[in-house]
């Protein structure tokens, strides 16, 4: 269930507080004494007090998305809301982390939900990316909400869908987490990650939880798609790579008539298959068995060229950026195959890889950027911190034994005039019930520890994070 959490830092003082999301799917639970709201990887088993009858018709029921939005905040016109992956998200008091509003995105614009990690302009102006699913087939949305509130009750009200992408199968369509935003683009990652649509609608009465019906297929290439995101216009390149699979985007900048995107990268997707429950619960020689078959995220840079002429030479790489050793090479059909360029060092392969990154957002989204912060995974879940420098490939780390730390978010000092003047903010959990967790305050240039204020409660590992200034 989603557990909100809020560390606050006012005048010297650091307060903690956490409260359960009021979601319908946590209050029923929280009435019944048992999970009885099947989530993405969790199978809600029938009633016992049903007969034998009514427990078995309650196979043949519809699925129904869970609304326990316990992904990560997002922000729209100024207002906070927790979200997941589907149509359901929450409106919250970022002070009191009270639960204020149930808002479903399919009575504002036709989808069936939308990610939790939209883009944010300049401007105000929010993206994100949501599926439908209908009489026309599965549609790949690009999402885009007014900055400004009509009125005090306004929440999605004005939000229109851009553009729609036919996927490749409308059977199944891609799974995707988030999507990358330059100044002007947004690219979308089409990977053979697939959402088997006939056996997720079948799922309760196979007796299997939703994420059974998401498989890796790798006999399909990685495909990118660039839409303009003023004009809606889903430019007419194909730009192709071989099988990767993407959680989340880095950055992504436009430069000499290409975009230039950083992701971190799997070259197995089947890493949603490998959390599950029975895994986690494992230890000693068996967990790391687990975790030793995890394909590792390393952070990857690809450049797509835009300006191709119908005479672009065939066979040739047609990135123009010196800094880069990504190559973009035209085949005879005017399939634009690319290939990435590393963004660590020989060795990074110790550290476990690298995920959950962050940048200096609010200055450097969609912009030519230098260093990227994220969790080095040499466990299931992410046990130390990280900075890259995308020019040099050198890295800084912080690490203390038996710390996993969540995301770091990056908070710029008040009118900082260099891109890693800030600092670090990290919550770090410890499975030793002699150890509390933690905030964990780090300089972002230096990535020395500046403080820590512990929290004497038990707390679980989380992913995402935000920062909020009062």
């Amino acid at each position: 269930m989603a557990l909100l959490h809020q560390f606050q830092l006012r005048n010297g003082t650091v307060t903690y507080r956490s409260k359960f999301l009021q979601s319908n799917s946590y209050l029923t639970n929280r009435q019944h004494n048992r999970i009885v709201v099947s989530e993405f990887g969790t199978l809600a088993m029938p009633d016992p007090c049903k007969n034998v009858f009514e427990r078995f018709m309650s196979h043949f029921d519809t699925p129904k998305p869970s609304d326990n939005a316990s992904v990560s905040y997002v922000v729209y016109k100024g207002d906070y809301y927790v979200s997941s992956e589907n149509t359901f998200m929450y409106k919250v008091d970022p002070e009191t982390l009270e639960t204020k509003e149930k808002v479903d995105w399919s009575k504002f614009i036709a989808v069936n939900g939308a990610t939790a990690h939209p883009h944010y302009a300049s401007d105000g102006t929010t993206y994100n990316m949501g599926n439908s699913y209908g009489k026309h087939g599965t549609r790949y949305n690009i999402i885009e909400i007014p900055p400004q509130k009509s009125n005090c009750s306004d929440t999605l009200e004005g939000a229109k869908v851009l553009c729609s992408i036919a996927p490749m199968d409308k059977m199944k369509p891609s799974y995707y987490h988030s999507f990358g935003m330059s100044e002007n683009y947004i690219v979308f990652i089409e990977q053979p990650i697939k959402l088997n649509l006939m056996r997720i609608i079948t799922s309760k009465f196979r007796g299997k939880p939703i994420s059974e019906g998401i498989n890796w297929e790798p006999q399909h290439n990685t495909r990118f798609h660039v839409v303009n995101k003023h004009t809606g216009e889903v430019l007419p390149g194909q730009w192709y790579s071989k099988p990767f699979a993407t959680f989340h985007q880095i950055n992504a900048f436009e430069d000499h008539g290409c975009v230039v995107l950083d992701l971190c990268c799997q070259d197995d997707g089947k890493t949603l298959a490998t959390y599950k429950l029975q895994n986690m619960r494992r230890s000693g020689v068996d967990l790391y068995q687990v975790y030793n078959s995890v394909s590792r995220t390393f952070p990857r840079r690809f450049v797509l060229p835009l300006n191709m002429s119908s005479d672009a030479p065939v066979g040739k790489n047609l990135n123009p950026l010196p800094y880069t050793l990504a190559k973009a090479v035209k085949d005879a059909d005017g399939k634009v195959w690319c290939t990435h360029e590393n963004l660590h060092p020989e060795g990074f392969e110790i550290f476990g890889g690298l995920e959950f990154p962050q940048i200096n957002y609010s200055q450097y989204s969609g912009k030519k950027y230098r260093y990227f912060y994220g969790c080095g995974f040499r466990h299931f879940i992410g046990d130390s911190l990280m900075k890259v420098d995308v020019e040099t490939k050198n890295f800084k780390i912080w690490q203390e034994e038996g710390s996993y730390p969540s995301e770091p978010v990056f908070v710029p000092v008040p009118n900082a005039t260099a891109e890693d003047n800030g600092v670090i903010l990290s919550v770090v959990i410890s499975p030793d019930e002699n150890r509390s967790a933690f905030l964990l305050v780090l300089d972002a240039e230096t990535f020395k520890e500046l403080g820590r204020a512990e929290v004497p409660v038990e707390m679980p590992y989380g992913f995402h994070g935000i920062f909020r200034s009062h």
